[in-house]
């Protein structure tokens, strides 16, 4: 596999050219498509606003996936008692066979409107809604019902919060470990969802329901702040004097700004 358009083999050279220019259009301050490892862009990636407040709303999220794949089983169960535990497995596919539609479709739309941040927050809504329904009830098709509308809305987060880390990143690097750290995060909140289902707190699980239903209003909030965030600091950042905050600097020193350019701004 090539790693830059101009070793594109199947590219004729205006192609190549057309590529190059269209990814240096997106990079503010880079003039190279492929640069060097730089541990100072490494840190770029970790230490952005944006991702760390997206590696939180990833964590809020594997909670809740989490959360969801665990506690599925018990509600089948309580429908189907009679049922084999391969037919109580599959009833419990029909509800990611949902979110796997709704993740596609939302990634699809949020490419068309580039837009991330939006797609997170209403996402919460029926999750939300579904976690409100598991500790409301015990009614066993109240809650299958629920499972539908978690599916619906949390899974799209795996795709959008690394999407959105990247578009509010400029070089590969940074971008790299960004998506690395928004990971990292995200799968200790898988860790803390599996202690969040204890034996004592079944068959109904209020402590992990509750700890679900606050994850996906965090979540839903974070967004919030975070949209607030990036449209403050684009504000004041559309007032900076680009030359004049650049004069002085080197080109490797402009390249190695990444999202802290004065000539950036966040993509939510």
């Amino acid at each position: 596999m090539t790693d830059r358009p101009s070793t594109a083999r199947w590219l004729t050279q205006e192609e190549k050219d057309l590529a190059i220019a269209r990814i240096k259009s997106e990079r503010v301050g880079v003039t190279e498509v492929l640069e060097k490892f730089s541990w100072k862009l490494a840190r770029r990636g970790i230490f952005s606003p944006v991702t760390a407040g997206t590696a939180v709303i990833f964590l809020f999220t594997n909670i809740t996936v989490q959360g969801l794949a665990f506690f599925a089983p018990t509600i089948v169960r309580t429908i189907y008692p009679d049922a084999s535990v391969v037919q109580q497995q599959l009833r419990t596919v029909p509800p990611y066979i949902v979110g796997t539609f709704c993740t596609v479709a939302m990634s699809f739309y949020s490419t068309v409107i580039d837009r991330r941040n939006v797609f997170i927050n209403m996402s919460q809504l029926p999750v939300i809604t579904g976690y409100i329904m598991f500790l409301a009830t015990t009614n066993p098709y109240v809650r299958y019902a629920g499972t539908f509308l978690i599916c619906a809305g949390t899974f799209a987060n795996g795709a959008l919060s690394n999407a959105q880390v990247s578009a509010n990143l400029v070089t590969d690097t940074a971008r790299a470990s960004g998506i690395g750290f928004n990971v990292m995060l995200g799968n200790i909140g898988g860790l803390i969802s599996t202690w969040c289902f204890l034996p004592f707190d079944g068959p109904n699980y209020p402590i992990g329901n509750g700890l679900n239903l606050a994850s996906c209003s965090s979540i839903f909030l974070l967004t919030i702040v975070l949209h607030v965030y990036m449209k403050w600091s684009n504000k004041r950042r559309e007032r900076i004097d680009v030359s004049q905050a650049l004069a002085g600097h080197s080109v490797e020193e402009i390249r190695d700004m990444d999202w802290k350019h004065p000539g950036f701004l966040w993509r939510p």
